[in-house]
């Protein structure tokens, strides 16, 4: 059986909030990797990566991210924008989990929030809102919309199709992305 009949397709809308304080969220892309580089000015200095503990592995100036034995990572492109007159609180991350087969998955962070990762334009999720994965406000209008990913570190092989984007939008309203 279907686990979520009703869920969206990449690309559409899912509204949410009240009255004056409105907003829409939208995943509109996906992207399986083995692996990616990153890079970032902080934690590529000498003093950041021995108070993070074991040197990280680098290559030309990039540091590489590994999934765990057996999976890839699961990028999740999504977009939410402020819909009405007042700001709107922005859906935090953590509320959003990726449901494969009945197991759910919990986002991966990157180091910070000048992480810059190869090949994507876009900075994670999260940090765009400012606190580091705990929520914000969305000013009103569509130049004042957070677009960015979360990562999720899921078992290989990803197949979208049987792969869901769940996420709590508000204390009302939860919204059901397929991935394929």
């Amino acid at each position: 059986p279907v686990p979520y009949p009703d869920a969206l397709k990449l690309g559409q809308q899912a509204p949410f909030g009240t009255s004056d304080k409105t907003g829409e969220a939208t995943v509109y892309r996906t992207n399986v990797v083995e692996g990616y580089t990153w890079t970032s000015p902080s934690w590529n200095s000498p003093r950041q990566q021995a108070e993070a503990g074991t040197p990280l592995g680098t290559q030309l100036g990039y540091n590489t991210a590994t999934p765990g034995p057996g999976n890839q990572f699961l990028f999740v492109f999504i977009k939410a924008a402020s819909t009405g007159s007042s700001s709107v609180y922005a859906p935090s991350p953590q509320q959003c989990v990726v449901s494969i087969d009945g197991k759910t998955y919990a986002y991966q962070s990157v180091a910070s929030s000048d992480v810059t990762i190869s090949g994507v334009l876009q900075q994670q999720y999260d940090y765009l809102l400012g606190r580091g994965g705990t929520g914000g406000y969305i000013l009103p209008g569509a130049s004042n919309a957070i677009n960015g990913y979360l990562i999720y570190d899921v078992p290989a092989p990803v197949l979208p199709e049987k792969t869901y984007l769940v996420c709590n939008l508000d204390q009302k309203t939860q919204a059901v992305w397929n991935l394929g």
